[in-house]
Parts: C-alpha cells; structure tokens; sequence
C-alpha cells in the first residue's frame, strides 16, 4: 500500500479526528432524534383531535415542514433569525433546533398512522367495559402504537444521521467536514488520500445505521415472541 494513500489516516491524529468529528455527526443527530421523539409524541396525538382547526395546523406545520428543504431551513435558522433576534447560535445548536423540528413532524406523522391503525373495535371494547378515554389511550392504544411505531423510528434516526452532512455548509466541523480537512491539508504529499478518506467516512456512517438497524431487529424479535 505504499504511497497508495491509506497511510494519511495513520499519520498524526488524523484518524483520532475523524472519530472526534463522528462523536459531533452522532450528537446532533441523538439529541434531535431525542427531542423529536418526545414532541413528536405529543404531536401524533394532537392531530388525532376531533378538533378540525387543531388538525388543520398540524396538518399545515406537517406540509411546511415537508415542503422547504433541510438545507434552507437550516441556513434560514443560522444565518437570519439568529442575527434578526441578535442571539449568537452556534451551528450546532441551529442543526439540532432544525432537525428536530424537522423530526418532530415526521415523528408526529408516524405516531397518528400507528394511533389510527389501531382496531376500532378495541377502542370501543375498552369503552363498553368502563374504561375512560384516557385509559383505553394508555392501555389499548399506546401500547401497540409502541410497537408499530419501532421500526419506522429506527428508519427515523438513520434518515436524521445521514442528514447530518448537511450541517458543514453552516461551519460545523463534523466528520465530512473533518475529512475534507485532512485531504486539503495532504493534496500535495497523499494525492490520493481522498479515497480512502472518504471510504473510511463511509464505513463510519454504514456502521452506525447497520448497528441501529441490529438493535431494532433485536427489538421486534424481543417483543414478538
């Protein structure tokens, strides 16, 4: 492999960055997905409301949101309502707020398919035998929602690491970013270190989706059984 170009990545802390900028990929993405999971919850079940103002609101911030690209969103949070409302937002601080308004709306969207899948008939059963609303909400419905709703969550979560490369066109340093930075720094000496740096960042992203993914087959064989 002499002068084939791997060698970069073991030069200095090349490789030790590259982890470091993966820990900042993975962080944004955890804390967004965090945050999307709890008001996206709370989400689903507003727009299962009987209410047709309240589901007409949700149904619109769910469009909006769908509609205008991450990208835009992004730049529109960094560069003009921080500096509009004079506060100085870091870019990670703007990627996560981003991401989990949009996580939020496909979170809240996911969870009021799985409330409306559940039968009917077991509604009103829970109904017949005297339980109130909120119960049958707590003993009927969550908890199948629950297990609907894992799989197309874990989809979530891989969806929101890999938009998370989106993140270096506002100045954060995560590991495309990092990457990029070790190939500059070694064009002249490692001509061809651009693919095996960016091979490694593959491995990197492949890992960590494979790795979720296991743990949700693990998950569903868990509690099908």
């Amino acid at each position: 492999m002499r002068n084939s170009g791997i060698e970069v990545l073991f030069e200095g802390r090349n490789f030790l960055r590259l982890l470091e900028g993966l820990w900042v990929t993975a962080s944004i993405a955890l804390a967004a997905m965090a945050i999307s999971v709890v008001l996206g919850v709370l989400l689903g079940i507003v727009m299962t409301s009987r209410n047709r103002f309240v589901r007409a609101c949700t149904r619109l911030y769910l469009e909006f949101v769908r509609v205008v690209p991450q990208l835009v969103l992004l730049f529109v949070v960094y560069f003009s309502l921080a500096s509009q409302a004079g506060v100085n937002l870091g870019g990670r601080t703007a990627a996560v707020i981003v991401f989990s308004v949009w996580g939020t709306a496909e979170m809240g969207d996911l969870v009021r398919g799985a409330i409306r899948s559940t039968p009917s008939h077991q509604v009103y059963s829970g109904l017949a035998l005297g339980m109130t609303s909120a119960q049958v909400y707590r003993y009927v419905v969550l908890p199948q929602t629950i297990r609907r709703l894992l799989p197309v969550t874990i989809n979530l979560a891989n969806r929101m690491i890999q938009t998370t490369t989106l993140v270096v066109l506002i100045g954060v340093v995560e590991v495309l970013k990092t990457g990029q930075q070790i190939i500059d720094a070694n064009r002249f000496a490692h001509p061809t270190a651009a693919l095996w740096v960016y091979a490694v960042i593959f491995l990197m992203y492949f890992a960590i989706c494979y790795l979720i993914s296991l743990l949700s087959k693990r998950l569903e064989r868990k509690w099908q059984s």
